[in-house]
């Protein structure tokens, strides 16, 4: 695949593109590890490393066995895993992260290895909320302190909690929804980062300082350190942030944004992603340099892009790290060693709309791709989709005599359009793109096609929709754009996956 940088070799912003939300990031020596939520999807957790902080190699899942991660099957999305904290203490990686399901809570899992296996989660009941950080003094107390902001002691190998929480800091006056708090001890202070007026355009980021980690806290006076509400920046929503210093005593700070797209009001589709900006400091204050697409030259050579694997031919015994599944991943219903170099998936019944539907795919990454995989369905009925949630979704399906493409947006459910097609597997693809010709006050972000590869390996668009009715504009929630494959009835099965990104403007039809 594609490196994310130019083809010049400078790197862009963001650093992990599509649907990474929430990210928390620590150094250990040279090495820097990155932590992401993913909400209703399975494995939970994504893991990341990089030597640069510009390119992000996926090394696994923190929660990836069912015995970490139990998310209920009628859970709706958006629901699940919230806003991890990665940190590395006393040789061993913890991450503390919130299950905002039923039966979930606070949860601490650890590791001396990032890349797994993590340990099964020990229960934090006493600490409230969510967005938990946790953060170590001089005299080795674990403090805990989640959205809010408040904050209270913990032993985070048994998750037994100090007394009850007390309130340090709620942020700028009249900013709503402070949350996503990380502490640090940088110097002769203890500084407190915060996010602020909500994870929508008026997302923010302010900072306060004190002499213990309990406070009391003194505002910075250029609170918010980043925003970009009320601008007409590339990015909005910028929040939910983390610093880290690099070895070269530099300063950088992860956080969250968007790239909306089309007229007013904007929608941004693939979620919100993680961007990368430098922090100096001024008077014991951090101040964050511009938050540039291209990024500025950095003060180390970059290391070779993450190589993904733009084809998947599913010849491994597990499914690579990147693949999420809707709440759960049984090998009854998903899994590659039934029919050796396919992916099997087996369905419970219901349909795209149903919160237990088989459903198996990755972030869509870029604004422009196009995604293919060739289905066999004669014991069954499924595709190939683009989903934001149960609500609001396309699919083109098939089930071995007919393919259908299927929409859903809000309330409305709708068969698009029909075609016989010959027995036996077929391949089914859909093709994002911006929309052809200039952009209007009503323009939508994108369009998706649908269609089928013919015998002579051209591509027949089926349908071409709008793209802006899977985006978090019109569908809320936190998440973003996944492309993958599903089942509805019977077993289906497929023998590879490609995913391409494409680059600018492409003719609507794949």
């Amino acid at each position: 695949m594609p490196p994310l940088h130019q083809p010049d070799g400078r790197p862009t912003n963001p650093v992990i593109p599509g649907f990474h939300p929430d990210p928390s990031v620590c150094r250990v020596g040279d090495d820097y590890y990155l932590a992401c939520s993913s909400f209703e999807y399975f494995p939970g957790v994504p893991l990341f490393h990089s030597r640069d902080l510009v390119n992000w190699t996926q090394i696994g899942n923190a929660l990836d066995r069912p015995s970490q991660l139990r998310l209920p099957a009628d859970m709706p999305s958006s629901a699940g895993i919230y806003a991890p904290t990665l940190r590395h203490h006393d040789g061993r990686f913890w991450l503390i992260v919130t299950n905002c399901s039923e039966g979930g809570g606070n949860l601490i899992v650890t590791a001396t290895d990032p890349a797994g296996p993590w340990s099964d989660p020990i229960r934090a009941p006493g600490v409230p909320g969510i967005d938990p950080d946790l953060v170590w003094d001089e005299d080795g107390a674990c403090w805990c302190t989640v959205a809010g902001v408040s904050q209270l002691r913990i032993d985070p190998s048994t998750g037994q909690t100090h007394g009850t929480p007390h309130k340090l800091w709620s942020g700028g006056p009249g900013a709503k929804a402070p949350e996503a708090p990380h502490l640090y001890r940088i110097g002769d202070y203890w500084y407190l980062l915060i996010a602020e007026g909500g994870t929508e355009r008026g997302h923010g980021v302010s900072i306060a300082r004190g002499l213990s980690p309990s406070g009391p806290f003194e505002p910075c006076p250029a609170n918010p350190i980043l925003t970009h509400r009320g601008t007409d920046h590339a990015v909005q929503n910028t929040g939910h942030a983390d610093l880290v210093q690099a070895p070269d005593d530099s300063w950088w700070m992860v956080f969250l944004g968007v790239r909306p797209g089309g007229g007013t009001p904007g929608w941004h589709v693939l979620g919100r992603e993680t961007f990368l900006a430098p922090v100096t400091w001024v008077d014991d204050w951090p101040v964050v340099g511009e938050v540039a697409l291209d990024l500025p030259e950095l003060p180390w050579p970059l290391s070779p892009g993450p190589v993904e694997e733009r084809r998947d031919d599913f010849e491994l015994a597990d499914l690579r790290p990147y693949w999420i599944s809707l709440r759960d991943r049984l090998a009854e219903h998903c899994t590659t060693k039934e029919r050796p170099g396919w992916l099997t998936l087996r369905a419970r019944g219901g349909s795209l709309d149903e919160p237990d539907v088989v459903f198996t795919g990755r972030r869509q990454r870029h604004l422009s791709c196009r995604a293919r995989t060739l289905v066999d369905a004669a014991e069954g009925s499924g595709g190939l989709a683009v989903r934001l949630d149960e609500r609001h979704h396309y699919g083109i399906e098939t089930d071995g005599t007919q393919v259908r493409v299927v929409s859903r947006i809000g309330s409305v459910r709708a068969v698009v359009t029909t075609q016989e097609v010959p027995a036996g597997p077929i391949v089914l693809g859909v093709r994002i793109t911006e929309p052809p010709g200039p952009y209007e006050a009503r323009t939508g972000p994108d369009v998706v096609s649908l269609g089928i590869e013919l015998p002579d390996g051209t591509f027949a668009s089926l349908a071409i929709l709008d793209g802006r009715y899977l985006s978090t504009e019109v569908a809320g929630g936190f998440t973003g754009r996944v492309i993958g494959m599903y089942a509805t009835a019977g077993t289906v099965h497929f023998d590879w996956f490609d995913y391409e990104p494409l680059g600018g403007p492409q003719p609507a039809s794949p």
